[in-house]
């Protein structure tokens, strides 16, 4: 089994769009790994955000690694879209997939790193089928669709099953978790094991780079 070391994942979601570049080179340069990119289209999620325009005029400016998170129905249809647009790797929601070994199957035909996430009242069971597949599950902690969201505490439990099953079928996936993540709260969210851990506001509400840092310090 590979070795987890935990991640902080901005989440663009919560930036300020007039200095949107300038913005994610200033997560960047603390080192971060990851940027989380949500993709909704006001039907899966009343929300609706940006989409494959904005992610390829961003590659152009940026190494990291590209986590894009579609909370969109069927979203089998823009693999390929998303792909070309600098994806490096795809979330789709179990919810939202009709055939969701297909649809993670296309990502890896892709070349990219599938993702399945599961919002708060779906159960971990509903997944088991694919967890060998994946690259990364992640746990929705807030309802998808709007940023700011309180953290629901109760998805931790989800965390740790997820944990124990990888370790009990020597999986190599990562677990991700997503909404109502702050300085707060991260260090028990940390604790239940996680290895990537989604913050927007947290991040981009202030000095970016102090508050990665401080968010950090308990990772």
């Amino acid at each position: 089994m590979e070795k987890f070391i935990k991640e902080l994942a901005p989440s663009i979601l919560a930036a300020d769009f007039n200095r949107l570049g300038k913005q994610i080179k200033e997560v960047s340069s603390t080192g971060t790994k990851y940027l989380h990119i949500d993709v909704m289209d006001g039907l899966f999620v009343p929300s609706i955000s940006f989409g494959m325009p904005l992610i390829a005029s961003i590659r152009k400016e940026s190494s990291m690694f590209f986590d894009v998170h579609l909370m969109i129905n069927e979203p089998a249809r823009y693999l390929n879209d998303f792909a070309k647009a600098g994806a490096d790797g795809i979330t789709v929601h179990k919810e939202a997939c009709a055939d969701l070994k297909g649809t993670i199957y296309g990502i890896k035909k892709l070349g990219l790193k599938p993702s399945v996430s599961i919002n708060p009242e779906t159960p971990v069971q509903e997944i088991e089928d694919v967890l060998e597949m994946v690259h990364m599950v992640l746990v929705m902690s807030v309802h998808p669709g709007f940023g700011g969201q309180k953290f629901i505490g109760s998805t931790l439990e989800k965390v740790r099953l997820l944990k124990e099953t990888r370790e009990n079928n020597k999986f190599n996936y990562k677990i991700e978790i997503d909404g109502g993540v702050n300085k707060d709260n991260i260090a028990e969210i940390a604790e239940s094991g996680v290895d990537v851990i989604v913050a927007g506001t947290a991040v981009f509400n202030g000095n970016i780079t102090e508050n990665i840092n401080l968010l950090k310090e308990v990772l």
